[in-house]
């Protein structure tokens, strides 16, 4: 029978002290990285809703022009913040289900940013202009929308901190996705019971629903970290 000095129980000790440490200070990189990566979306959100609040008072002029380019810069960053992400997780900052997980995530949350990106741009290039009688309601689709996203990113936080919280902010996003559901529709009514024409028709019923697919991808996100959440608690 071998025997296993001291001295050598007491070196493996140590070393698996430092790889715990070593691992630990990658998961907090990484949580910070996540965290700048929220901080950005949050930012592009912004950008977003000034350039559609300017967009719906005075149509397409440069401040709304200004914004949207500031819209995509933001969101070249969060692509860039993103791949160092990747990079951190393959340096084996998580466990490989882990890094799935938050891969994932994450891409599913940048599709949220190109969304907006997408309608700023449509807007842009289409001349598009909308009528006084859909406002109210294109005003309320992207207000509710940016409060699904905002809870979202409070879920994200509730998940990496191992908190409570996250099913029922959940709820509250897939109540949002409905209702945003009942006013895209609503939308897309009372444009083709108008007297536009027809193009301008299709050119407005294009907006409402690209303007619904951030409720939509909001609440696929919110599912999705709610099923991580669970996971990291078993």
């Amino acid at each position: 029978m071998v025997m296993i000095r001291p001295v050598a129980v007491g070196v493996v000790h140590e070393f698996e002290g430092v790889m715990l440490k070593i691992f630990f200070k990658k998961e907090e990189e990484l949580k910070a990285l996540v965290y700048e990566y929220l901080k950005n979306v949050a930012n592009i959100e912004a950008h977003f809703s000034k350039a559609m609040e300017i967009f719906l008072e005075q149509g397409m002029c440069d401040d709304c022009g200004f914004l949207t380019e500031q819209t995509h810069k933001h969101e070249s960053r969060a692509d860039d913040i993103r791949e160092e992400i990747n990079l951190l997780m393959y340096g084996k900052a998580l466990i490989p289900e882990s890094r799935e997980d938050i891969m994932r995530l994450l891409e599913a949350v940048d599709e949220i940013p190109r969304r907006m990106e997408l309608v700023l741009y449509m807007i842009q290039t289409q001349k598009l202009a909308v009528p006084d009688f859909i406002i109210p309601d294109t005003r309320e689709l992207i207000q509710v929308s940016l409060q699904s996203c905002d809870l979202m990113a409070k879920q994200i936080d509730l998940m990496l901190r191992k908190k409570d919280g996250v099913k029922e902010l959940m709820d509250t996003i897939d109540q949002n996705e409905s209702h945003c559901d009942h006013i895209e529709r609503r939308i897309i009514s009372k444009v083709f019971d108008s007297n536009l024409d027809p193009f301008e028709k299709m050119q407005l019923k294009e907006m409402a629903v690209y303007l619904g697919e951030i409720s939509d991808q909001a609440d696929r996100v919110s599912k999705r970290v709610n099923i991580i959440a669970i996971k990291r608690r078993v």
